[in-house]
């Protein structure tokens, strides 16, 4: 049991394998937040300007999708960014007290808004709002149901494809066969990811991380069925003529298409792929694209004339973006196709995989980079930019007498909270916030056993390049099967989410199967400082949120659980010891015979609405003056 428990938390980590041993229609499930992929943009955050004029800032949606069980559903607009962060938002009960400001929860990293509202017996808004608060749930930029989209059309057709697959996901898994059809199936799927992972480990030990394997990156190649292998010798043995023919063809009809993709790929590196990669990885990439390439024709008569053309296309992509690149990488892109070209005619017999691999090399690599691009933010991209514009629309739509509002913030929502507190108190500017709760959530993680800590393999850049992203939504929706039904071989996985018997089972089973999603290598990249000395700090590691946090003068109520294996209560101890007692309140929830809390027990677990909740109606009601 140990050793598969690791696996898979390692697993969590280092998950580039995930997309190729997870079946297709798991991972895309989670993965394509609109039906179309999206093109490449130059720059993933640009700069509005004249885009923004032609496109609303805000949109109610006339009909929800069916995943939204809030009143409304509203979509706010980021600066620099062509996201539309959903907002779902609860009426206060006519019947409670008239409160006196919003309320805004945050969720946690690669969560949406279903933790915070699983069913209609166990809501922690529908809560929230029957005590009279007017509750909003944000959803950050890659989650849930927050979309690109320019008009009410557009976000409205989007939304609701996402509904439609996350409902999709929790049907798909109560049928017979589960997400994963088998314990054999997710025992291939484990071993695959464990050996991808160890295999990715030595290459980054060699290159820096800066991609995956060899074995990564020809492992489409490595599908090629062996009656195709087959069916084209058959037609060598029986009529060379013709054979060579075909082959021919078929070379003339995808050689268009593979200079056009080899053109793109490296034009992608000669744009520093929209910001995230530096000059030296960009270097490190384009090498090792080069070298997987390369490996393709080292017994072939055309090696040296491959070499060559590297040399030029190196040097072109290390002067960066200028006027005539373009043609000259399109140049040196068709002599690369035609080198491969002839290497496949000129040996014999005809290696008649070596245009499927040179293609399979070229889309791995080019997945990547999309990925690199469709998720480029990280942990101050929310702060800075995701949270102050859903604060900004809510208090337009509420209007609260003094311009401020409540806040409850889980795990990294949390963690959010706490930043913003820092960031305004050191530059001595107003909060907006009247009272902030915390729950399971820290800045400091080095004195906790934390379980997160195995997030800190990707604390290297390189790393980073390696695992774009990582998918935990399609990962945990793969294991569910096996942690909810005998023989219960990843129940433990379930311990992480919820203490026993805290939570009823088709609650936890929404939870796992619609609430999580894809984090972007760079938002964990960010995180995991987190777990070093000092702190969680910004992107350029010039502010340490911690060693201002004391400046602040927003009550804080901190809660933590017993039994959380993520944020342990020694790690909430060690941010809440650095705020002024007269500001503070710490609570630890659990008895040592019973109820345990994990990490979403302080919001759904069943004892919640008994034990947590009204001490947190108590603290804000003490604070909405």
């Amino acid at each position: 049991m140990a050793t598969i428990q690791s696996d898979i938390l390692s697993a969590f980590c280092k998950a580039s394998s995930t997309f190729r041993s997870v079946p297709r229609s798991i991972v895309f499930c989670r993965l394509i937040s609109s039906p179309h992929r999206p093109s490449f943009r130059l720059r993933a955050f640009t700069n509005g300007g004249g885009g923004e004029s032609s496109s609303p800032a805000a949109v109610k949606l006339p009909e929800k999708p069916s995943i939204c069980t809030a009143d409304e559903l509203h979509y706010v607009s980021v600066s620099n960014s062509d996201w539309r962060l959903a907002l779902w938002r609860y009426h206060p009960s006519p019947q409670a007290p008239r409160r006196n400001h919003p309320l805004l929860l945050l969720s946690g990293v690669g969560t949406n808004a279903i933790g915070y509202d699983l069913s209609p017996g166990s809501s922690f808004a529908r809560y929230m709002s029957g005590q009279g608060f007017e509750t909003w749930i944000l959803e950050l930029r890659g989650a849930g149901l927050s979309v690109n989209g320019s008009n009410s059309k557009d976000i409205q057709k989007s939304s609701q494809a996402i509904s439609d697959r996350m409902e999709a996901t929790s049907e798909s898994a109560s049928n017979s066969n589960g997400v994963v059809a088998s314990e054999k199936e997710l025992n291939n799927i484990l071993d695959a990811i464990s050996d991808k992972m160890e295999s990715a480990s030595k290459s980054a030990s060699k290159s820096n991380g800066a991609v995956a394997s060899e074995k990564e990156l020809n492992n489409n190649s490595e599908a090629i069925s062996e009656s195709d292998t087959s069916s084209s010798l058959e037609v060598e043995t029986g009529n060379g003529a013709v054979s060579e023919e075909l082959t021919r063809l078929a070379t003339v009809w995808d050689e268009s298409k593979l200079v056009a993709r080899l053109t793109e790929t490296f034009m992608r590196l000669s744009e520093r792929v929209s910001g995230f990669l530096s000059d030296n990885q960009s270097k490190i990439m384009s090498t090792k694209l080069l070298d997987q390439i390369s490996k393709l024709l080292v017994d072939s008569p055309l090696y040296e004339r491959f070499n060559e053309i590297r040399g030029k296309l190196s040097a072109l992509l290390e002067t960066g973006q200028n006027s005539g690149i373009t043609n000259q990488i399109t140049d040196l892109s068709q002599k690369l196709v035609k080198i491969i070209e002839e290497s496949q005619l000129s040996v014999s017999p005809p290696l008649f995989d070596l245009q499927a691999r040179f293609t399979s090399t070229i889309e791995d690599f080019q997945r990547q980079l999309d990925l690199m691009v469709k998720y480029d933010w990280n942990f101050d991209h929310y702060l800075e930019e995701d949270v102050p514009a859903a604060i900004e629309y809510i208090m337009n739509e509420s209007k609260p007498k003094d311009g401020k509002l409540l806040a409850i913030g889980h795990s990294m929502g949390g963690i959010l909270l706490y930043s913003m507190l820092s960031r305004f108190a050191c530059e001595e500017k107003e909060s907006r916030l009247a009272a902030v709760v915390t729950l399971a959530s820290s800045l400091d993680y080095t004195s906790s056993k934390s379980t997160l800590k195995l997030l800190l393999p990707l604390a290297d850049p390189a790393q980073a390049l390696n695992v774009p992203v990582v998918p935990l939504g399609a990962m945990l929706a793969a294991a569910y099967p096996l942690s909810s039904r005998p023989p219960y071989v990843l129940s433990w996985l379930n311990t992480l989410i919820s203490a026993e018997d805290m939570m009823d089972a088709d609650l936890l089973k929404r939870l796992v199967l619609n609430n999580f999603c894809t984090i972007p290598a760079k938002l964990i990249l960010q995180l995991t400082t987190a777990f070093r000395e000092r702190g969680l700090c910004n992107r350029n590691g010039t502010f340490f949120y911690k060693d201002h946090i004391h400046k602040s003068n927003v009550p804080i109520l901190a809660i933590a659980g017993d039994r959380d294996m993520i944020c342990p209560p020694e790690a909430v101890e060690e941010t809440v010891k650095l705020i002024p007692d007269h500001l503070v309140t710490y609570k630890l929830f659990g008895e040592p015979e019973g109820p345990h809390y994990a990490h979403y027990d302080l919001v759904g677990g069943r004892m919640a609405v008994e034990q947590v909740y009204p001490c947190i109606i108590e603290f804000l009601s003490s604070h909405d003056k």
